[in-house]
C-alpha cells in the first residue's frame, strides 16, 4: 500500500512539473519576450474577455494592453530612461497591474512599496531605490506624508486622484492615446533587464528591496500556471497585498499569460469572501496561512460550500489548520509552496501532503539543488565540521535550507538577483558550503525533510518572526521603541500565541523611571505598521545580556506573555482602548482561547 502511495505522489508531481516546464522552457529561447508582451499578445486573442475584475474597475485584455500603453507613453513622456525607478504606493486594484505593466514596458523599474508603512521605514524604502517618480494614491496622502519629510529622494511625487497639491498622473495617463506601440517606440528589453522592486525584511534590519528581472516574473508566472493548470476559462480571487509577491505576481501572472481572468479584492474580509468567491464564479484563489484560519474561525456562512473553487494556492497552511480548512470549505486540491521573493529555492506540495511546504522526489532533485544543512542555534549560522564545511541533515533532522547559487546563463533559475543595495547580497550568500568556491543562498529558514523528500517548516533563522503575513524585523521594532523619551532598552522577540499563525510581537523594557506607556503607544501607531507593533510589553528592571553584550532572548520566547510566570508586568496592546493594558490571569486566559481581536 505504502508502494501505491509512493507511486501516485510521484505520478501527480511529475504530471504537475511537465506541465511547469512545458510553459517555463521557452522562456529563455526567447529572451526578447517578456511579460507585458505576453499579455499585449493576448490583447488580440481574448479581446473583450476580462482580465481584471473589481468593485471598483474592470479591464478586458484589450482594456488592460490600453491602459498599460498609456503609462508606457506617460513614461516616455517623463524622459524615463532604462533602468530608472519609480515607486507605486496604491491599493489593491486593476490600475495597480496596469501601472507597472507599462511603466516596465517603458524600461522602468517599479518599487512596489508597502501600502502599511510609515515614517522612516516608508523613506528607507524609498530612497534605496534612488526613485525618479513616486505615484502615491489619494487615499494614501496621509500615510506618505508621515515620510515625506525624511525622503532624501529628489524624485517628483504625482497623485492618482484628486490631490491639492500633486500633479494627477491619473489625468495625465487618461490624456494620452492607448493604441499600440510601434516596435520602433519601445526599448530593448530582454529577460535579464529589471522590471521590479520586491521588499523583504530579511533576518534582520529594515525592509530590503529585491531585483525582480523579467526572467524571474515569467518563470513565476508560467511556472504556477503549469503547475495549477490554469485554463482560460478559469478566474483567481486575489485579496493579498499586491505589493508582494504572492498578491501582485503569483496570483495574477499564471492568470495573465493564459487568458484567465483575476478577481482584485482591496484587502482581505473573513466575512465576505465566500459571498465574493461565489458572486464573482471563480475556480481558485490565492492564501497566506493566517486568511485560511480567519475562514476556519469565522462563522458559518451560506456560500462556504456553494463555490466552484477548484484549488487553493499559497504557503504557511498549518499542518494543524490544514484538514479542517479542506474538509469545511469542500476545497478539492490545495497547493502549497515554498519560494524566497529574491532567492532560487522554489518547491511544491503538488499532491496536497497535509502540512508539507513543498517535496523535491529524488527523480527531480537534480533540477532542484536545494540542501538542509546543520544548524548551530547559538552562532546563528550553520555548523562547519572539521574540515570546514557543511553538512547535510538527516531525515526528519532540522536545519536551515539553502539553495545552489549557479551563474550559468542555461540555467537562471538558479541565480540570486540580490538587492537594491549590493552591500546586503553577502549576509544571503553562504561560500565554501560542500566544496571550495561553491556559493548558497541561504533563506534563513530552519525546516526538515523526510524520507519522502517532502519539507516541513520549522521556524525562522534570527530574529526575525512572522505575524499576519508579514516579517517583523527586531531591529527596526527596538529602534522605535528606543525612541521614545524615557526608554532605557528594548529586547524585541516573537511569542507564539494559541491558535494564532506566526509569533506576535513582544518587547521586553526598561525604563528611565515611570514608563509613559501612553507615549510608547502612540508613537509606536505612528512610526510602525500595524503588524511590527509590539502586541505584549514586559517591563523589567534590566535586560539580559550574555557574555558578549548581546541580549538575552531565549529565555524570554519561552515565558512568553503568561504573567503568572513571567513574574514582570506585562501589557497588552488592546484594540478596543487603542492603548496599552495591565494584563492579568483572566485577560492572559481570554486571549489564549482566541476570544480576545490580537
Amino acid at each position: 500500500m505504502e508502494f501505491l502511495d509512493r507511486l501516485k505522489d510521484d505520478i501527480v508531481f511529475a504530471t504537475s512539473a511537465v506541465r511547469a516546464l512545458r510553459l517555463t522552457t521557452p522562456i529563455a529561447k526567447n529572451p526578447t519576450r517578456v511579460f507585458p508582451l505576453v499579455v499585449a499578445e493576448l490583447a488580440s486573442r481574448f479581446g473583450e474577455q476580462p482580465a481584471l475584475i473589481s468593485d471598483r474597475e474592470s479591464f478586458s485584455y484589450r482594456a488592460l494592453h490600453e491602459r498599460a500603453n498609456r503609462y508606457t507613453r506617460w513614461a516616455q513622456q517623463q524622459n524615463l530612461a532604462k533602468g530608472e525607478t519609480i515607486c507605486l504606493m496604491m491599493p489593491n486594484r486593476p490600475e495597480y497591474m496596469a501601472a507597472w505593466l507599462g511603466i516596465t514596458s517603458a524600461g522602468g523599474v517599479v518599487a512596489l512599496i508597502n501600502i502599511n508603512l510609515v515614517g522612516p521605514s516608508l523613506a528607507h524604502c524609498i530612497d534605496i531605490v534612488e526613485p525618479k517618480h513616486i505615484i502615491v494614491a489619494t487615499e494614501l496622502a496621509g500615510v506618505f506624508a508621515t515620510a515625506r519629510p525624511l525622503v532624501k529622494s529628489a524624485a517628483k511625487v504625482w497623485s492618482h486622484g484628486e490631490s491639492t497639491e500633486l500633479p494627477r498622473i491619473d489625468t495625465a495617463v487618461d490624456a494620452l492615446p492607448g493604441d499600440a506601440l510601434a516596435a520602433s517606440e519601445r526599448p530593448t528589453l530582454t529577460i535579464e533587464d529589471r522590471a521590479l522592486y520586491i521588499y523583504t525584511s530579511g533576518t534582520t534590519g529594515l525592509p530590503k528591496a529585491a531585483n525582480i528581472n523579467h526572467y524571474r516574473i515569467m518563470l513565476a508566472a508560467n511556472g504556477f500556471a503549469g503547475m495549477m493548470n490554469v485554463k482560460s476559462s478559469d478566474r483567481m480571487y486575489d485579496c493579498l497585498p499586491m505589493y508582494h509577491t504572492a498578491g501582485g505576481v503569483v496570483a495574477t501572472g499564471p492568470l495573465l499569460v493564459t487568458g484567465g481572468s483575476v478577481v482584485i479584492r482591496e484587502r482581505f474580509s473573513a466575512r465576505e469572501f465566500w459571498d465574493d468567491v461565489v458572486r464573482h464564479d471563480c475556480t481558485m484563489f490565492q492564501y497566506i496561512g493566517e486568511l485560511c484560519r480567519y475562514l476556519v474561525n469565522s462563522p458559518p456562512n451560506a456560500n462556504e460550500t456553494k463555490h466552484k473553487i477548484r484549488l487553493a494556492c499559497g504557503n504557511g497552511l498549518r499542518p494543524d489548520l490544514w484538514e479542517a480548512f479542506q474538509a469545511r470549505f469542500r476545497i478539492p486540491r490545495i497547493l502549497e509552496f515554498y519560494a524566497a521573493t529574491e532567492g532560487n529555492v522554489n518547491i511544491f506540495n503538488c499532491d496536497g501532503k497535509p502540512g508539507a511546504v513543498g517535496r523535491v522526489p529524488w527523480f527531480v532533485a537534480h533540477r532542484f539543488p536545494i540542501a538542509v544543512v546543520r544548524f548551530d542555534v547559538e552562532k546563528q549560522q550553520p555548523l562547519r565540521n572539521a574540515d570546514g564545511f557543511c553538512e547535510t541533515c538527516a531525515p526528519n533532522e532540522a536545519g536551515e535550507v539553502i539553495g545552489r547559487i549557479l551563474n550559468d546563463p542555461s540555467k537562471p533559475s538558479n541565480r540570486f538577483e540580490g538587492y537594491a543595495s549590493a552591500k546586503q547580497n553577502e549576509n544571503k550568500i553562504l561560500r565554501d558550503v560542500f566544496a571550495k568556491g561553491d556559493m548558497w543562498f541561504r533563506t534563513g529558514d530552519l525546516m526538515r525533510q523526510d524520507e519522502r523528500g517532502y519539507f516541513y517548516f520549522v521556524d525562522r533563522v534570527g530574529d526575525t518572526f512572522r505575524w499576519k503575513g508579514e516579517n517583523v524585523s527586531t531591529t527596526e521594532v527596538a529602534e522605535a521603541i528606543n525612541a521614545v523619551p524615557g526608554i532605557e532598552d528594548a529586547n524585541v522577540y516573537g511569542v507564539a500565541v494559541s491558535g494564532r499563525d506566526g509569533r506576535a510581537g513582544m518587547a521586553a523594557i526598561t525604563c528611565k523611571g515611570a514608563c509613559d506607556l501612553s507615549a510608547l503607544h502612540a508613537h509606536l501607531s505612528s512610526n510602525l505598521p500595524d503588524y511590527a507593533r509590539p502586541v505584549f510589553l514586559r517591563l523589567q528592571n534590566h535586560l539580559e545580556m550574555t557574555s558578549t553584550f548581546k541580549q538575552k532572548k531565549v529565555d524570554l520566547v519561552r515565558e512568553g506573555f503568561n504573567p503568572a510566570i513571567t513574574g514582570d508586568p506585562i501589557y497588552f496592546s488592546d484594540p478596543a482602548s487603542k492603548g496599552f493594558v495591565r494584563l492579568d490571569d483572566k485577560l492572559y486566559r481570554r486571549i489564549e482561547s482566541g476570544d480576545v481581536r490580537l
